[in-house]
């Protein structure tokens, strides 16, 4: 589910199945949204026009946007990647809080890689709070899925390299050469970290610094 008319229109140019489109009556008449409207009918799918508080419903807001597309959902074959060279994946092992999954989906698209693949038991990423949290990237931005053994096939037969994150890692991940290979930066669920299968398949384990800790580990040792 798509919120606002930007979003709706982002979606068609990228070229995603909509389904029924969803307007205000308050809406009604207004060229972009009569675009749209023609662009849902001519595609074989739906067109509402309802009112302030259907839409509050639907949307689960006290005030929503006025136009609402629903998307066909479509995940990425894993099969289907052969990554380059100089490219950049984000793996995801069950991530279980939609607008965690939302806010990495979209920071991912904005430093420009090329796509997300989910490992194990995650949470939906077309849910309504996870596409929400994307800002509309996740229609940007390839989306994958796969179990575990799978993941870690697809990764060795594809020849890209696994930088997991992890408590153990010895390397600080802003140190690592990004471009030698393809790489699949892989992160852990919120509470458990990265199982031992995941950890044990990567080819490097970072580190990421946090500042807050390392300055108070520094209070802490400086004499009284």
């Amino acid at each position: 589910m798509a919120e606002g008319l930007k979003l709706v229109i982002d979606a068609l140019e990228l070229n995603w199945s909509i389904r029924t489109l969803i307007y205000a009556k308050a809406a009604k008449g207004k060229a972009p949204v009569e675009k749209v409207a023609a662009k849902t009918v001519a595609s074989g799918g739906l067109v509402l026009e309802v009112s302030e508080k259907v839409l509050s419903a639907i949307t689960r807001r006290d005030n929503p946007q006025m136009v609402v597309g629903v998307f066909e959902s479509h995940y990425r074959p894993l099969s289907d990647i052969r990554p380059a060279r100089d490219e950049t994946y984000v793996a995801l092992d069950r991530v279980r809080d939609p607008g965690n999954l939302g806010t990495i989906i979209r920071t991912a698209d904005a430093a420009g890689a090329s796509g997300v693949i989910l490992v194990g038991e995650t949470t939906d990423p077309f849910s309504l709070e996870t596409v929400r949290a994307t800002m509309g990237s996740v229609f940007a931005l390839s989306v994958s899925r796969a179990e575990p053994r799978a993941f870690l096939d697809w990764a060795k037969n594809s020849g890209v390299e696994i930088v997991a994150t992890h408590l153990a890692g010895s390397v600080d991940y802003r140190t690592i050469n990004y471009a030698i290979k393809p790489v699949v930066l892989l992160m852990g669920n919120e509470q458990q970290g990265l199982p031992p299968e995941l950890a044990d398949g990567a080819g490097r384990l970072a580190r990421i610094p946090s500042r807050g800790v390392l300055i108070r580990s520094t209070l802490r040792l400086r004499p009284a």
